[in-house]
């Protein structure tokens, strides 16, 4: 039972309703300072009706029988409230009002939350982003059936501790598919998408307040690892035993001279690529924020692009590389780490990171031109790849040397 809202009811006239001489009685019912009317039919005087108490005054007959009535209403909607309380369901002042008057006052949970996310999200939101949010509200499913014994909750049993428990609980689960626990930011990433979905509620109108608003979301600062040069070069040179090692090994080289990510080079077609004079360029738009970018080829870039030339398995879907998905993409680039001898965690996207930090920033290209060949909407973002390599401060450093011995 939740017994932290702020009820109240009281009594007020309208003189924008008056009618021969005579204004409509209404009572006010207030839950955490949202209002809902009811019109109950009772009309009485201005001069007879005392603001500040919210009742008829005088000591006639006919206004002790109006207060005698604004009493029984005041007890008839307090029992309303008490009712919704006692059956655990959402209290607010329209539901209030709703019992009251004889209709069903509604109930939402949060299977329904994210029944109406789903239905009004999806086509809205990439279908990437759309599937980050169906994994979320199957952790959230996991989460009730282990601390609630349920597979549903109502809305208004949300609160501060709820989340507390949900971080906790994800800090300790470990997926089917893995034996590593979710880490800080991925459960951070979780409880981002419960409060947007909670969010909706509360303009919806289901909740009458966020019961999140007082948790504060701390991400952890990651360093972003890339190849350097001589990891870059050891992996472009290798030949390996298998054809399909040898494409995942191509489509991360490819992104490391281009910064396309995984899902922009999946879609990659032979239209995306114009002549201007004697450049090839990439003319696309990043998938995940549909920005327009433009890429002039580098000469590697442009070698593994002859390499794939009349590809059978990518011409089959009008793509210029054979597709892979980027689960497998990862699996892969771990295996080809240990046999190139890289010992970092090798995933697609750190190729987007070699682009920006070993390839364009370590070699003078300017932080706007990065960010503008990254596809990034805000430049903020480009300053996350903008560390000064050590090799960089070396040669930055050896030039000062011979500029001030000159």
């Amino acid at each position: 039972m939740q017994t932290s809202k702020s009820f109240g009811i009281h009594f007020t006239v309208r003189s924008d309703k008056a009618r021969n001489g005579k204004l409509p009685i209404y009572a006010v019912v207030t839950v955490n300072r949202q209002r809902s009317l009811i019109a109950l039919k009772q009309n009485i005087a201005l001069e007879n009706w005392d603001s500040r108490r919210g009742a008829a005054k005088g000591n006639r007959a006919e206004i002790k029988a109006i207060n005698d009535h604004l009493e029984e209403i005041r007890i008839a909607v307090g029992n309303c409230y008490k009712q919704l309380q006692l059956k655990g369901k959402l209290i607010t002042a329209s539901g209030i009002k709703s019992l009251y008057l004889g209709e069903d006052a509604e109930v939402y949970t949060l299977s329904r939350l994210f029944d109406y996310h789903n239905t009004t999200e999806t086509g809205a939101l990439k279908a990437s982003t759309m599937k980050h949010y169906l994994v979320t509200q199957r952790y959230l499913v996991r989460f009730l059936q282990a601390h609630f014994d349920k597979n549903d909750i109502y809305l208004h049993e949300l609160d501060f501790k709820f989340l507390q428990d949900l971080e906790v609980f994800l800090r300790n689960y470990k997926p089917d598919d893995h034996q590593k626990t979710i880490q800080h930011n991925g459960i951070m990433k979780h409880v981002v998408r419960l409060k947007k979905m909670v969010n909706m509620a509360v303009n919806l109108g289901w909740l009458d307040r966020d019961p999140f608003g007082a948790f504060r979301v701390r991400l952890h600062k990651v360093n972003r690892t890339q190849l350097n040069d001589t990891e870059l070069a050891e992996m472009a040179g290798k030949k390996f035993a298998s054809d399909r090692l040898d494409a995942v090994r191509d489509m991360f080289v490819f992104s490391c001279y281009t910064g396309l990510s995984y899902v922009d080079i999946s879609l990659l077609n032979p239209g995306h690529i114009e002549r201007d004079g004697d450049d090839l360029w990439i003319r696309t738009q990043r998938e995940k924020t549909l920005v327009p970018v433009d890429i002039p080829l580098l000469p590697q870039a442009i070698a593994i692009l002859k390499r794939y030339q009349g590809n059978k398995r990518a011409a089959l879907n009008n793509k210029i590389f054979p597709v892979i998905s980027n689960q497998k993409m990862n699996s892969y680039l771990k295996e080809i780490a240990d046999i190139c001898g890289i010992q970092k965690n090798m995933t697609f996207h750190m190729a987007r990171h070699t682009f920006a930090t070993t390839i364009a920033l370590s070699n003078g290209v300017p932080l706007e031109t990065v960010s503008k060949l990254l596809g990034h909407t805000k430049i903020t973002t480009t300053q996350i790849y903008a560390k000064v390599l050590k090799n960089k401060i070396s040669a930055d450093m050896k030039a000062l040397k011979i500029k001030m011995g000159g």
